[in-house]
């Protein structure tokens, strides 16, 4: 049977080897009843289009310029889409993966995070793409709490995730 991982199973997770996730900032904050908050790391604006096809080796992806966080750590962020890249690295056995969303508060803001399914069996420091809604805009600081991934025990383990982002952003 799949069923949601725990707070007490993350956290027993979080202490194999490997880690299911790494490089987190607040083990006591991020980690909730259903899941592990991820905390903003980078935030790029796209500079280009991109492409896909039908074959993967007809992939484009937009290239990306990295935003500069003020003297505080904060960025003003006006209407439009943009990537972050989170600081925690995700390691998923193969039979665990992994959905996340945006944190109610964001909501609130008039802002959202929208994700891709994390496989079961991949590793890598994952980016994601926020988007402001507000007219206002948004204001956001380096390593603020921004996503909630949550994790899926499958019924049985799985081929591992090979893609092209298997081990992205940890170097």
């Amino acid at each position: 049977m799949s069923a949601i991982l725990s707070k007490s199973e993350i956290l027993s997770s979080i202490r194999n080897t490997p880690s299911l996730i790494e490089d987190y900032i607040n083990l006591d904050e991020q980690v909730q009843s259903n899941g592990v908050d991820l905390t903003l790391r980078n935030i790029s604006t796209l500079q280009s289009s991109g492409r896909i096809g039908t074959e993967n080796n007809q992939r484009i992806i937009s290239n990306l310029t990295s935003l500069i966080f003020d003297e505080l750590d904060y960025i003003d962020l006006g209407l439009g889409a943009y990537v972050v890249t989170y600081n925690e690295i995700v390691n998923l056995p193969r039979n665990v993966m992994a959905l996340g969303t945006a944190r109610s508060s964001f909501l609130r803001c008039g802002v959202a995070i929208h994700t891709a399914v994390w496989d079961a069996g991949y590793s890598g420091r994952s980016q994601s793409l926020l988007t402001v809604y507000n007219p206002q805009g948004f204001r956001l600081q380096k390593n603020a709490r921004i996503t909630q991934l949550i994790f899926y025990r499958l019924t049985e383990e799985t081929e591992a995730y090979h893609g092209a982002y298997q081990k992205e952003n940890i170097l």
